[in-house]
C-alpha cells in the first residue's frame, strides 16, 4: 500500500507523543512492504527541537504553506491507497477537504487524541483541526481511544465506521538498556507537562515525594513552568529523546505512569509511555482507568496508584517482586502491543473498510 498522512509531526517528539508512534509503526509498515509520505507543516516549535530526518520507507514532507504543497499532495493522493489526516493537523480541515475529494482508495481520519476532541465539542469549542462538517464523509475512523469513546464519534461527528488502533512501541527503540547515573531514582516519570496531568502528579508523584524525603524522584520532559510545585528530592531533566528513553526508564527501581484527564475520565486510553516502559522492562506503577487491564494486568505486570499512599506501598515492593512484574510487562508489551502488531491490525482494518467502501459503492450504482 502507498499511504499520505496528513499529521501533526513525525520529525520532532519534542512535547509530543505523535512522533513517537508514528516512527515505529511507519518503520513496522516498510518491513510489511508498504510505504508511506508524510506531510507535517514545518513550523518553528518542532524544527527548533527535530530529532529525526529520516525514517526507511518514509518520504516526510515538510512544507511552509499549505498552498505550496497542495500541487505535489494531489499527485501523491491520485496513486494512494489511503489518504489520512490526523487530530492535530495544523492544516487538518484543508487537508480533509483535500482528501475526501482525491480519488485514494480508502480516505482516513485517525483521531490520536479522542478524548480531547469530545471534551472540547461538549463544552461547545470550536476544535481546530477537525473539519465543520463532522467525519461522515470518511470511509474510515480510527481512535487511540476505544470504548465508549466509538460510540461518541459516531454519534457526535457522524462517523460511519469507527475502529480503535491504540497505541504501540518499537521494540528495536524501546529495550531494556543498562542504568544511567544521572537518570537514577527511586521513583521517575516522563512526560511533557500538562496541566490537565497535573493534578494526578501532584497525588502520585509530588505528594509522594513530600512523604518520603529520602528517596529521589525523577521528571523528565518538557514544557514545565517555573511554578511548578518542585522539592529538594525532585530531580529534573529536560527533553528525553526517544534514543534515550529506556536508559531513563530502566535507571530508576520504578516508574510512573500517568494519564491526561480527560482521557483517563473516558477510559480505554493506554499513552505510548506506558507500551515503552513495558518494552524497556521497566517496572511500572500506573493511575487507574477503565480498560487499563485490557492492556497489562494489575498487580501481575503493573501496579495501580489512585492514592499516595498506593504509590509508596508500590515503591516498597521487594526488587525480586517488582523484577518479576516487569518481565511479564515486558512479554506483554512485545506480543500484544509492538508497532509490528499494530501495523497488522491497521492492515486488517483497512482492508475491511475497503471491502465496506466497495459494497457501499457496488450498491450505490445498483439504485435505479
Amino acid at each position: 500500500m502507498k499511504l499520505v498522512i496528513f499529521g501533526l509531526s513525525i520529525s520532532s517528539s519534542w512535547g509530543n507523543g505523535h512522533a513517537t508512534l508514528w516512527r515505529g509503526l511507519c518503520r513496522a509498515l516498510e518491513r510489511r512492504g508498504h510505504r508511506t509520505v508524510f506531510f507535517e507543516r514545518d513550523t518553528p516549535y518542532y524544527a527548533a527541537h527535530r530529532d529525526l530526518t529520516e525514517i526507511p520507507g518514509v518520504e516526510l514532507r515538510l512544507y511552509q504553506r499549505w498552498e505550496e504543497i497542495l500541487p505535489e499532495a494531489r499527485k501523491h493522493l491520485a496513486g494512494a491507497d489511503v489518504a489520512m489526516v490526523t487530530s492535530y493537523c495544523p492544516d487538518g480541515v484543508a487537508a480533509s477537504d483535500l482528501a475526501l475529494s482525491s480519488t485514494a482508495r480508502t480516505r482516513v481520519y485517525y483521531d490520536l487524541d479522542t478524548p480531547v476532541t469530545l471534551e472540547l465539542l461538549r463544552k461547545g469549542k470550536h476544535v481546530p483541526y477537525l473539519n465543520p462538517d463532522g467525519l461522515g464523509d470518511f470511509d474510515l475512523v480510527l481512535s487511540y481511544t476505544g470504548g465508549e469513546a466509538l460510540t461518541e464519534l459516531k454519534q457526535r461527528l457522524g462517523a460511519r465506521r469507527v475502529a480503535p488502533l491504540y497505541g504501540s512501541v518499537d521494540p528495536a527503540v524501546h529495550c531494556p538498556a543498562p542504568a544511567v547515573e544521572n537518570y537514577r531514582a527511586d521513583l521517575s516519570y516522563l512526560g511533557a507537562y500538562a496541566e490537565n496531568r497535573q493534578a494526578a502528579l501532584n497525588t502520585l508523584l509530588i505528594e509522594t515525594a513530600r512523604r518520603l524525603p529520602g528517596r529521589r524522584f525523577l521528571i523528565g520532559g518538557s514544557l514545565y513552568p517555573e511554578t511548578f510545585p518542585w522539592a529538594e528530592n525532585i530531580h529534573f531533566v529536560s527533553h528525553v529523546p526517544p534514543a534515550k528513553h529506556n536508559a531513563f526508564y530502566c535507571s530508576s527501581t520504578l516508574t510512573l505512569n500517568v494519564t491526561r484527564g480527560a482521557m483517563a475520565a473516558m477510559g480505554w486510553c493506554p499513552s505510548g509511555r506506558l507500551f515503552e516502559a513495558a518494552a524497556c522492562g521497566a517496572p511500572i506503577v500506573s493511575d487507574w482507568w477503565e480498560g487499563l487491564d485490557h492492556f497489562f494486568e494489575p498487580g501481575d505486570e503493573i501496579l495501580i496508584a489512585r492514592s499516595t499512599c498506593d504509590v509508596i506501598a508500590a515503591m516498597e515492593a521487594t526488587p525480586e517482586e517488582l523484577a518479576r512484574m516487569a518481565q511479564r510487562a515486558h512479554a506483554r508489551a512485545l506480543e500484544e502491543h509492538s508497532a509490528e502488531r499494530r501495523a497488522a491490525e491497521l492492515e486488517s482494518i483497512l482492508e475491511s473498510a475497503y471491502g465496506g467502501v466497495r459494497q457501499a459503492a457496488s450498491s450505490s450504482r445498483a439504485l435505479p
